[in-house]
């Protein structure tokens, strides 16, 4: 399995960028936020790579974060998502706006995504509405990736280091990580502290994820 790659920018193409690493080109499939986000020819480059593996087929998927790439995978094990349609709705919303949508049960914004109809988009929600916290807890810890100048094939230019992706920091404590996850799906502040304060005193010792999801269920609307 290939989890990730470093080296240079050979070609950005339309869906993908060739990525030479000690000479060898790796074709990575991208987002079209990711590919937006990449730096120019012979500059470094670090991604997260997803090998999706067939009996005709082998192709990489590539990801600016750990979260990202788990959304990937996470879409993908929906029924009627496939590969094309995970990125085509993480181009469209980023991984932060996806774990916004499904945590917040918004299928009119999975739908935003080309390709992605009605039907697909609701299940997308109601399959994975209780795994949104994990991966948004994921999100929230996670720190970018930085290379120091010269990572890659040595025999390449030297350039700058490849733009990090750009998660929020992270926060000491799971209630810290907990709200800051709150701020990201647009709670502001005052309830997002109120939110996780209940839920902490809920559940004394819980880890982010659950106090995400607690705090999700206390502010869902009671029909």
């Amino acid at each position: 399995m290939i989890g990730r790659l470093t080296g240079r920018v050979g070609h950005i193409g339309p869906d993908h960028v060739l990525i030479d690493v000690g000479g060898v080109g790796y074709v990575v499939h991208v987002s079209e936020r990711t590919r937006l986000t990449m730096p120019g020819p012979g500059e470094a480059v670090s991604l997260h790579t997803d090998l999706l593996v067939r009996e005709d087929l082998l192709q990489l998927y590539g990801f600016q974060t750990l979260a990202e790439k788990e959304w990937h995978r996470l879409l993908m094990s929906v029924q009627g998502i496939g590969a094309r349609a995970s990125l085509a709705i993480l181009g469209a919303l980023g991984p932060d706006g996806v774990g916004r949508a499904i945590a917040l049960g918004d299928a009119g914004a999975i739908r935003a995504a080309p390709g992605v109809g009605p039907k697909i988009a609701q299940r997308v929600v109601n399959e994975l509405k209780e795994k949104a916290p994990g991966v948004m807890a994921m999100g929230v810890r996670e720190a970018p990736v930085i290379l120091p100048a010269g990572d890659g094939d040595d025999s390449a230019p030297t350039g700058p280091a490849p733009r990090p992706a750009t998660p929020p920091a992270a926060s000491p404590g799971a209630e810290a990580e907990a709200m800051s996850a709150l701020g990201n799906l647009g709670y502001g502040p005052a309830e997002a502290s109120r939110a996780v304060a209940e839920a902490a005193q809920a559940e004394p010792g819980a880890e982010t994820a659950a106090l995400i999801r607690a705090a999700l269920r206390s502010r869902a609307p009671r029909g």
